[in-house]
């Protein structure tokens, strides 16, 4: 018989359309590798709807979603020395890489062929406990907040490799402004950009919310910004967003999709790609990316705007994000 300390809590995905199941289950042991979390904190992200909705093919289930953990280390695996037991760890998307592809072997991990994703192929941060492999555990400031640091970890790290395949172009669109654009505005605004913010139509509450964090322009995505964009970026998942991007920026203009998902993008005009724009994806990020974005945040804190939900209500939560009713992030609390 399993003892009462040795059993966690999961919010379980059973079939693709339908509601997280809340099911206890023995707490795991760490393998060679790993280490086991506690769950301090987990962000709610879109590609966990995604998941959910069945958007993305083939999750592995029965599954826990969740890939935005913020967790203190309560087991190490064989061979692990590090992070320490009791130290405060992030958890994010890739979660396990190879190695050994062209991809890890030319410093391009997120493109890596045979990768572990953290709640999609592998059981994620919807719960009290989580393995995770040690040597892809980001270290996090034992002071530092887990509901406003959970978000940072993808919402955050998406948003930061997309402003940098944007290039330094000074005015920057941002399609789509919840939890990702939210975070990366504030740190365009920092940089010296010039920040232009895209909306649902009739979004007036989200409108506001960017003026707030400084948008030099809000208006919904029907709208044509005040001046050309140097680039934009799309966190929408809505594909006929690229043609609108596309007329937004300048020649030579980029228009970056930060998505894991999009809805099909229809055809469009040649003349909106001529002169030289580019339509480019971001995927997956890099250890790298999350060393280089938590520094970043370390030195310069953001205004992380977070909502926090009972582990308990996580069906609730992506009910929220799926409806657009959040101003901001969703966050689990075991």
């Amino acid at each position: 018989m399993v003892s009462g300390k040795n059993i966690m809590q999961a919010l379980v995905l059973h079939q693709k359309g339908k509601p997280l199941a809340l099911e206890q289950r023995p707490v795991p042991q760490p393998g060679p590798g790993q280490v086991l979390l506690r769950v301090l904190a987990c962000a709610v992200c879109r590609t966990d709807l995604h998941v959910v909705d069945g958007d993305l093919p083939d999750p592995n289930l029965p599954l826990v979603p969740g890939h935005e953990i913020v967790g203190v280390v309560q087991a190490l695996g064989p061979d692990v020395s590090e992070p320490a037991i009791g130290q405060r760890v992030g958890v994010g998307w890739l979660g396990h890489t190879c190695g050994h592809c062209r991809y890890c072997l030319h410093d391009r991990e997120n493109l890596c062929d045979e990768p572990g994703f953290t709640g999609y192929t592998r059981d994620g941060g919807f719960a009290t406990h989580v393995l995770a492999d040690a040597s892809f555990c980001l270290p996090l400031s034992a002071s530092s907040d887990p509901v406003h640091t959970a978000p940072l970890l993808c919402a955050g790290l998406i948003g930061w490799r997309a402003l940098k395949a944007a290039g330094p172009g000074r005015n920057l669109g941002l399609y789509g402004f919840g939890a990702a654009a939210h975070l990366i505005a504030q740190v365009a605004i920092r940089q010296g950009r010039q920040v232009y913010a895209f909306t649902r139509p009739g979004d007036g509450q989200a409108q506001e919310f960017a003026r707030e964090l400084g948008a030099s322009w809000a208006a919904g995505s029907d709208q044509k910004p005040p001046v050309e964009l140097d680039a934009a970026i799309l966190f929408a998942p809505v594909g006929e967003l690229v043609p609108l991007a596309l007329a937004a920026v300048r020649k030579g203009g980029r228009v970056v999709c930060g998505g894991i998902h999009m809805s099909d993008i229809p055809s469009f005009p040649y003349s909106l790609l001529w002169q030289e724009r580019e339509i480019v994806s971001v995927a997956n990020l890099t250890r790298s990316d999350g060393k280089e974005f938590l520094e970043l945040v370390g030195k310069h804190p953001l205004q992380v705007h977070a909502i926090p939900y009972p582990l308990s209500e996580a069906n609730q939560a992506l009910d929220d994000l799926r409806q657009g009713r959040l101003r901001g992030a969703a966050v689990l609390v075991p």
